[in-house]
């Protein structure tokens, strides 16, 4: 393998929440860089197809995951190993919205928001990390701008500040195994996340290559934080 970071390399990565947005735009700058890929999501179809752009079988694992379910997470990990041999390097990217305001949404929404956001990171942590050990590999998740400063009535960026916390915990905890930890933290991005897209903000590649920003530096350079805004995104 070249020595040089941003060559083209084998590693494998493995992306929760694959199917579309951040994650799917992740997995086609990876796949361009020479990256495998374990492609992770509740949306088969999609995650088929996206597989299939990337080269299949050989190049791109398609595996249905719900990441709030513990068996699913580890099958996931068991299914990465078998196929490749190795993961070098895990995305915690899953997750979603709802409605500002705590009279707005619904109790139900809630709780898979949290479960999802929350509980599902945490878990694809706990399944991934004896991997990335292995491999002295590399950690990233999706949290948010919204996860550094609160939004009002926002139970997700109740859930995010939870996943910046997260993040630091796991990077404290991993200290001397190797692992590199890194909070990735968009703003405001046109992606399917959103029912009404918004103008004047990122793409879904913009935050890719951010992740890859930090995937391509060498192993002794930890970038525990990115946070990108749009220009025009005051807060």
């Amino acid at each position: 393998m070249s020595n040089d970071p941003s060559a083209p390399t084998d590693r494998v990565l493995l992306i929760t929440g694959a199917s579309s947005g951040i994650g799917a735009a992740t997995a086609r700058h990876a796949g361009a860089a020479g990256w495998r890929l374990v492609l992770a999501a509740r949306s088969q179809e999609r995650l088929q197809a996206l597989a299939a752009e990337l080269g299949g079988a050989e190049r791109a694992l398609a595996v249905p995951c719900d990441v709030t379910d513990w068996e699913a997470q580890q099958r996931l990990v068991e299914l990465a190993l078998s196929a490749f041999g190795q993961i070098d390097a895990v995305f915690a990217n899953a997750g979603f919205g709802g409605p500002r305001g705590f009279l707005k949404d619904t109790p139900e929404h809630w709780r898979e928001m949290v479960l999802t956001n929350v509980y599902g990171v945490a878990l694809t942590l706990r399944a991934a990390i004896p991997a990335l050990t292995e491999s002295r590999g590399h950690l990233l998740l999706t949290s948010s701008v919204a996860g550094r400063r609160v939004l009002p009535g926002s139970m997700y960026s109740c859930t995010k500040h939870a996943v910046t916390a997260m993040g630091e915990a796991a990077r404290q905890d991993l200290d001397g195994t190797g692992i590199r930890v890194t909070l990735i933290e968009p703003g405001m991005v046109d992606t399917p996340f959103f029912e009404n897209r918004p103008t004047d903000a990122l793409q879904d590649d913009d935050i890719a290559r951010a992740v890859l920003f930090a995937l391509s530096q060498p192993p002794h350079v930890d970038v525990n934080e990115i946070l990108v805004r749009p220009t025009a995104q005051a807060g």
